[in-house]
């Protein structure tokens, strides 16, 4: 009759005046909230119903007798109907659940563990979690495995080690969706654990083709939120991405580009399916949408076949903008338009007038460093490649970073060291090159040397340097000369 019942009212008056045992009354409200949550009601209209008050203390007066599958049902229950967590019910249900852990079937502690996630206040979740870990060898299905990952990786390290460690040997049995869930759940919880996402990588490739948009769009979220480049797998989502473009909405395509772009992989078809969208639905795209488009083509350096129109299309609507952009996006979007040779001068009068770049400099924030060092390029682009630009500059002394040369040494690559050493053993004479080069651009050059027109080294430091923002030498290139980096 409980389970037959087809609305709360009805089951209701089933349990009604009958002498029902803890563990059938314990049945009773795991039903009741199970149709309370498909029936969408209000559980408010429960609330002082007397039938349920005598289902709770039926439950209560002889809870030692409820099986454990019903007493997990109800532990999940009580929430949905409204019953206060700190309320007396809940904690005598929480305490018997206490005492049974060691007791329960694993599945149990998962349908629990799963439950908790969302109430992490309670005192059972770490006894939970705890249980987990010393049992995580008993773990059987990928489901389990996927779910626990998804919900409770981030509450234990341990576990989510462990669980790793489960889900490498069950990758092979995962379905597409199983990848998806557990590629998003490594990615949220950024934990780039590389022979799992190898095994991902390896299986998704074996399933067969069409994997469904959310499939494709989540998978590339999370390789680009763990900069996991595999090229096989980059090349079959950009390539099965493609059909779908034109029902895609703007905020998915800006992020599939900045996700492509994260992960400096270029898949050309795209792009330029990516550059057709925005001038087919120019006037869909809000200015967020292109400018994170824009930022990401710069990123990879790609210049779309209908470069003149989707230029003009650019830059009409930044100029249409009504409202300013943030600092930072406006900083990212002119040194966007720097990379791809289509910046202009008022573009460049913007972002190198002192009222904008003042506030930048000495802020310690990797934020406004990073929107220092593309104000100094665009500072570069502006003297060398815009000879209509007149000004303002950023100006001289703020573009000098000697002091930091020692702190970089330290931080250099083994690859970068090797040149130091032997550099000066090829020229004949560590004075015949420069070396950890910080230039006025913001390009850093590893090493410098100055040839004459046989190919020999010269003393770099005896001539003029129009990249330095301190030159030590004062004579011209001899005739010939070429300084290399």
């Amino acid at each position: 009759l409980i389970q037959g019942a087809t609305d709360p009212q009805e089951l209701l008056r089933v349990c009604g005046g009958r002498g029902l045992s803890s563990n059938l009354a314990g049945m009773a409200i795991a039903r009741l909230a199970r149709l309370t949550t498909e029936q969408r009601l209000d559980p408010q209209g429960l609330h002082g119903d007397p039938r349920l008050l005598q289902l709770l203390d039926t439950l209560d007066g002889q809870i030692s007798q409820v099986w454990n599958t019903t007493l997990v049902q109800v532990l999940r229950a009580l929430p949905v109907l409204g019953v206060p967590r700190a309320g007396h019910q809940v904690r005598s249900v929480e305490q018997e659940v206490l005492w049974r852990l060691r007791r329960l079937p694993l599945r149990q502690l998962v349908h629990l563990a799963e439950h908790l996630a969302g109430h992490r206040d309670s005192p059972l979740l770490p006894e939970v979690l705890r249980k987990l870990e010393l049992r995580w060898t008993e773990l059987e299905g990928t489901r389990t495995v996927v779910t626990l990952m998804a919900k409770v990786g981030h509450l234990a390290p341990t576990l989510m080690e462990r669980l790793e460690d489960k889900a490498l040997e069950l990758a092979e049995q995962l379905d597409v969706e199983e990848i998806r869930r557990m590629a998003l759940a490594l990615a949220l919880q950024q934990r780039r654990c590389v022979p799992l996402l190898r095994a991902l990588s390896y299986h998704l490739l074996q399933k067969p083709p069409e994997l469904g948009l959310p499939v494709l769009t989540d998978l590339l979220f999370a390789y680009s939120k763990l900069n996991f480049q595999q090229p096989q797998v980059l090349h079959r989502l950009a390539l099965e991405l493609q059909p779908h473009l034109g029902a895609m909405t703007p905020a998915q395509v800006s992020r599939c580009a900045r996700s492509f772009a994260a992960l400096r992989w270029l898949s050309r078809p795209l792009a330029e399916g990516i550059a057709q969208y925005c001038l087919d639905n120019a006037r869909d795209m809000s200015v967020t949408h292109l400018c994170g488009i824009l930022v990401s083509f710069a990123r990879l350096n790609f210049q779309p076949s209908s470069s003149e129109e989707f230029f003009s299309m650019l830059h009409e609507q930044l100029q249409g903008q009504g409202q300013p952009l943030e600092p930072p996006v406006l900083t990212d979007v002119v040194w966007s338009l720097c990379v791809l040779q289509q910046a202009r001068p008022p573009y460049l009068r913007q972002v190198l007038c002192p009222e904008f770049h003042t506030c930048l400099r000495g802020d310690p924030s990797p934020r406004a460093q990073s929107s220092w060092l593309k104000l100094v390029h665009i500072n570069a682009t502006a003297r060398l490649e815009v000879p209509e630009y007149q000004g303002p500059f950023l100006p001289a002394e703020a573009l000098g970073r000697d002091g930091d040369k020692d702190k970089d040494k330290e931080k250099a690559t083994p690859l970068q060291r090797g040149l130091w050493e032997a550099l000066p053993g090829a020229l004949g004479g560590r004075d015949l090159g420069r070396y950890n080069v910080h230039t006025v651009f913001g390009w850093d050059i590893d090493a410098e040397v100055v040839l004459d027109s046989d190919n020999k080294p010269l003393p770099v430091r005896d001539f003029t340097a129009p990249h330095l923002s301190h030159s030590e030498g004062t004579k011209p290139l001899p005739p010939g000369a070429r300084r290399w980096a």
